[in-house]
């Protein structure tokens, strides 16, 4: 499970249109482009769709492509095989004053399975921090698609239970960047606490 609550800043990249659920509730759905920053090398361009409680058809004309745009709502992250989606549920638009720097801030809740390996490093000033990856699984036809995320633990001693293959809970700040053309998806933890997996979950 990955769930982000999130402020994107973004350029409207897909024509706004009427859409509807399973249970017949319209929305309307718009995409979003994002250039994603690079530490080194290219910059990365992402598209986020946006899904926005609404039944006015007159509202569209609000969302033209090119325009500058500023929507905050959840986020979540969609793998299917080695494609990632982004997927936006809207609880504010703000097409006024939108920023003309592209980004995605905000904060994230994950429940995954740490992996291989988990670094306790020192810092600038000397103070220990711990460093590990892990992953979301989620179900892709007859297999599992796993989403990576990686986690950074400040101001606070490794816990004995934060090891290789532990369930984790965390939540903290979403820092999003590119790496060799992918997103690269770091937390900075602010609350951990053990997953106790059940055997039968889907989504670990």
């Amino acid at each position: 499970m990955i769930k982000c609550n999130v402020t994107v800043c973004g350029t409207v990249c897909r024509q706004a249109q009427m859409r509807a659920n399973k249970e017949g509730k319209q929305f309307i759905s718009f995409g979003i482009s994002v250039v994603v920053q690079a530490k080194t090398g290219i910059n990365k361009t992402v598209e986020i769709s946006v899904a926005k409680d609404g039944d006015n058809q007159a509202e569209l004309v609000n969302y033209p492509v090119g325009s500058r745009i500023e929507v905050a709502g959840v986020l979540q992250f969609h793998k299917k095989g080695d494609a990632l989606y982004l997927n936006l549920s809207a609880s504010g638009v703000n097409t006024f004053n939108a920023g003309s720097q592209d980004a995605i801030t905000g904060t994230i809740e994950f429940r995954g399975t740490i992996g291989k390996q988990v670094d306790v490093k020192t810092d600038k000033k000397g103070k220990p921090y711990t460093l590990f990856s892990a992953y979301s699984s989620e179900k892709d036809g007859d297999n599992y698609a796993y989403t990576w995320i990686r986690f950074m633990q400040f101001d606070t001693t490794k816990a004995d239970w934060v090891q290789a293959k532990a369930g984790i809970n965390a939540k903290g700040d979403l820092q999003v960047g590119a790496y060799n053309d992918r997103l690269d998806l770091t937390c900075r933890i602010t609350e951990l606490t053990p997953w106790e997996k059940k055997a039968a979950s889907t989504n670990q």
